[in-house]
């Protein structure tokens, strides 16, 4: 494997007791790279996050992070390495802002020892990297949508990850926002993090990623340069729609 290829997937097969979910699944993930999954509801990005995340072991096939099989990683060690962005997370009780991305250095500090005063710092510097400085001392549960979702990058990145996995990040925001969440993307990637995301909008993939994956069924339809890829005739085909709608709801030209 490449010194510069972070995640590999090979031959994954992968799914629930009794349930094949995932076929044949072979994706890779370079340094600084973005790569971004698009697929109908029930194609399997749920259960390949899961896998990928180490919930799910893998029934066949491997799947690598910085060479080496995803099993040998402790949960700590795999922590320190990989964030992991939902699309959603109500707070059960009322915490600060940076009480949320404080929970993000759990990777990095021993059992049973407090935040330090550096992991603080961490925090802060994490709220103020994503522009949501200002935002440290307010309660969670009165962001607004797009507010908390930068909240949870920001814990993500408190981690200080080499790969992050976001599961549409956008889901639910209004435009306005989903442009904050993207704007963010390119700048991590500009910053030398890898990202793995899921969305349902090709659009912000044509945006924000480098590469593109189409997922069907369980099974990879395509892979490669987002429009190259991310073509309208492959999009009506992964989605069951008229090719002239994905077209029109696509920027720029787009051969079939």
């Amino acid at each position: 494997m490449s010194a510069d290829v972070l995640l590999q997937v090979h031959a994954l097969q992968a799914g629930y007791r009794g349930r094949v979910v995932l076929h044949g699944i072979d994706l890779s993930l370079s340094r600084g790279e973005v790569l971004c999954l698009l697929g109908p509801n029930g194609s399997g990005k749920t259960t390949l996050f899961r896998t990928l995340l180490g919930l799910l072991p893998p029934q066949s096939g491997r799947v690598e992070l910085l060479g080496r099989p995803l099993a040998s990683w402790s949960r700590a060690a795999f922590a320190r390495h990989v964030g992991y962005v939902p699309q959603a997370h109500e707070a059960m009780f009322a915490f600060t802002a940076e009480d949320i991305v404080l929970m993000g250095r759990a990777a990095r500090i021993d059992a049973f020892a407090t935040p330090s005063r550096y992991d603080r710092e961490v925090a802060r510097h994490c709220l103020h990297a994503l522009g949501i400085g200002a935002l440290a001392q307010r309660l969670y549960p009165t962001l607004s949508g797009g507010e908390q979702q930068l909240v949870l990058i920001a814990r993500a990145l408190a981690q200080e990850p080499v790969l992050l996995l976001m599961d549409e990040p956008t889901a639910s925001l209004d435009f306005g926002n989903q442009l904050r969440v993207l704007e963010q993307i390119a700048r991590l990637r500009a910053d030398g993090l890898s990202i793995l995301l899921t969305t349902h909008q090709p659009a912000q993939a044509l945006q924000c990623a480098d590469r593109v994956a189409l997922l069907a069924r369980g099974r990879l339809q395509a892979a490669g340069a987002p429009r190259e890829t991310a073509t309208a005739g492959r999009l009506a085909a992964l989605y069951g729609v008229p090719e002239a709608a994905i077209a029109a709801a696509l920027p720029g030209p787009h051969a079939a």
